[in-house]
């Protein structure tokens, strides 16, 4: 398993904009039209990773509570189907819908979408405000594969738990670990 830490976006970086088609419902979505009342976490995933898979069931859970609290989620898959099949648009959908994905699985073919957010590794997450200024960036939580830590999600968490209460996270912001996103040659 290759160890590919997050880039660490700067924070207020605006999220930049995208249209892109979810693998499940086959309709293109936006930025614009997926963003949260309070906050929207971005989530580059797929689905064959060892660190993705390690946090999958955490990720559905924590999209699960925090919707109903007005932060959507988004996933997006940038990997190279070409040389990494399982991670294409058909087997993205039958993963959602497998993990009972609460929040779209966009697929970003060209990969522009994954420059433009700087993006490393999956799983790589981003937080932002209402005004789509990244508030954090970084890991769910320390747990790894292997590590024996229990996936418990605190850091994104805490992260979007100051949103919601206007404070600012003075926690340090740890980088994702995980496999590097496939890129094309």
């Amino acid at each position: 398993m290759a160890r590919t830490p997050s880039n660490m976006l700067p924070l207020g970086t605006i999220a930049p904009s995208f249209k892109l088609l979810d693998t499940v419902s086959n309709t293109l979505m936006s930025l614009e039209s997926l963003k949260g009342k309070y906050g929207t976490v971005i989530m580059f995933i797929c689905n064959h990773c060892p660190f993705v898979i390690h946090v999958n069931k955490e990720l559905v859970s924590i999209a699960n509570s925090y919707t109903k609290k007005g932060i959507s989620f988004i996933a997006i898959s940038s990997n190279d189907v070409n040389n990494y099949p399982q991670d294409g648009p058909n087997e993205m959908k039958k993963h959602a819908m497998a993990e009972g994905y609460p929040f779209p699985y966009l697929y970003d073919e060209s990969q522009e979408v994954a420059k433009a957010y700087d993006a490393a590794c999956t799983p790589d997450l981003y937080v932002f405000n209402t005004d789509l200024k990244l508030n954090y960036r970084g890991q769910l939580d320390a747990s790894r594969p292997g590590n024996g830590l229990p996936v418990t999600g605190s850091d994104l968490r805490h992260a979007m738990d100051c949103l919601l209460q206007g404070e600012t996270n003075t926690r340090p912001q740890m980088p994702s670990i995980g496999c590097n996103i496939k890129w094309k040659p």
